[in-house]
């Protein structure tokens, strides 16, 4: 779909980590793909907005994507909301389309007026704006059922992006048993999530000497951050499961090795599907992972501890600004997950797909007896593992979400609906 002579900008306003490598990375792809023709006619530029759950190195990460000519960090992302001017001050053409994958959906509203440009929102969970956005591709059916229906038209139920990740087909291992290890890539999980993670493969190896451990390292995390928060010289928190510590050493490809000589393979490439699609289990945060690895169907052991109520700060709207804050943000945090915990809730992804609990969620003062008695039966029953790995084929969204936005987008640019205020 390469009209001649026609020269167009795709916009893409994205946020987090979770929606760069989840959303934003399948669609650049699916939208050449359909394009297809002189690359230079298609123009592919992505804006990042604030995000409480960013790194700092998102922008980074989308500027590795080939499909992608241009990126603007989320620094410089209010100047532009307001006032339409880029830290590079890029040029615009004529026709374009706006496509929102993650931040808040006012940012396309804003943005696709001043640049007299279409506009599509990918809608997860809730759709906004009705009357001023021209095409919505959502996640599920009832989001349709609940927009008003002059509005109706605009919906396109496209499925859930993060299923792309289940196209990476499953390698067989026959003789090796694989456990993933998926302790976050904040440093306010990863104080807590490296120590237990690597006592409980501690705990398991001691029962299971032949298991292999793997460890993937999120590309906005560097090897010598993780090897601090493994190392209780530098992370008080680790004494709070009597973890003794490991140590990074370099190689094709690099390992912790603990005290009692484990070594966990760290794994660098990005996205890892194909080495997680190995593991026979995984032991994991809360957080995207728990979608992709859902969408992958790798069974999982989804950990929420709460030895440190503030280490959880990801929260939306006026709680993520107040757990935030600096100075009392630490206090506030505590406050706002006390509360939160108060009330059983799914929080692995996909439970709350199947609106039940399909992965284990461990929420508490965990321990890494605990957690690893678990696993261990778990591992001891492949049945259980088979049993869930058929309940996330059943939650999970089929794939190619990816391609359909990327059709919506194209088809904007020829067939645009009217907008209605």
């Amino acid at each position: 779909m390469d009209p001649p002579g026609q020269l167009v900008d795709i916009l893409i306003l994205s946020n987090g980590p979770g929606e760069v490598a989840t959303w934003v990375r399948p669609v650049v792809q699916a939208l050449r793909q359909a394009w297809g023709g002189d690359r230079s006619t298609l123009r592919l530029s992505v804006i990042l907005s604030p995000c409480a759950n960013a790194s700092g190195r998102e922008a980074a990460i989308v500027q590795s994507y080939p499909e992608v000519d241009r990126v603007q960090g989320a620094t410089d992302f209010f100047p532009f909301l307001l006032w339409g001017k880029t830290a590079e001050n890029w040029d615009w053409r004529d026709r374009g389309v706006v496509v929102f994958l993650g931040g808040d959906q006012i940012f396309p509203v804003i943005i696709g007026r001043r640049l007299g440009y279409k506009t599509l929102i990918y809608g997860e969970w809730d759709t906004r704006w009705h009357g001023w956005i021209d095409r919505f591709a959502v996640m599920k059916a009832d989001l349709c059922q609940r927009a008003p229906v002059r509005h109706r038209p605009k919906f396109t139920v496209v499925g859930d992006l993060m299923a792309e990740a289940g196209a990476v087909p499953a390698l067989e291992t026959l003789d090796t048993e694989h456990i993933g290890l998926l302790p976050g890539s904040k440093p306010a999980k990863l104080a807590q999530g490296v120590p237990l993670c690597l006592a409980i493969a501690q705990q398991i190896h001691r029962q299971r000497p032949h298991a292999r451990f793997i460890l993937p390292v999120a590309p906005t995390l560097d090897l010598e951050t993780l090897a601090h928060f493994a190392d209780p010289a530098q992370n008080a928190i680790a004494a709070i499961f009597q973890f003794t510590g490991a140590t990074l050493h370099s190689g094709d490809p690099p390992y912790l090795e603990t005290r009692d000589g484990l070594r966990i393979t760290l794994i660098r490439s990005f996205p890892a599907y194909e080495t997680l699609a190995q593991c026979q289990l995984c032991l994991t945060t809360i957080g995207a992972n728990t979608a992709e690895l859902g969408a992958l169907t790798i069974p999982m052991i989804v950990m929420l501890p709460t030895q440190q109520l503030d280490a959880m700060r990801a929260w939306d709207g006026i709680p993520g600004l107040l757990a935030n804050l600096p100075g009392v943000g630490s206090l506030m945090a505590k406050l706002i997950n006390g509360w939160f915990l108060r009330k059983p809730r799914l929080l692995a992804w996909p439970n709350i797909w199947a609106g039940k609990e399909i992965v284990p969620e461990l929420v508490g003062s965990l321990e890494p007896q605990q957690v690893a008695k678990v696993a261990l039966s778990y591992l001891n029953d492949p049945q259980q593992l088979t049993h869930m790995r058929q309940q996330l084929r059943a939650a999970r969204g089929k794939p190619g979400a990816a391609a359909a936005i990327a059709h919506l987008t194209l088809d904007l640019l020829e067939n645009p609906l009217p907008t209605s205020s």
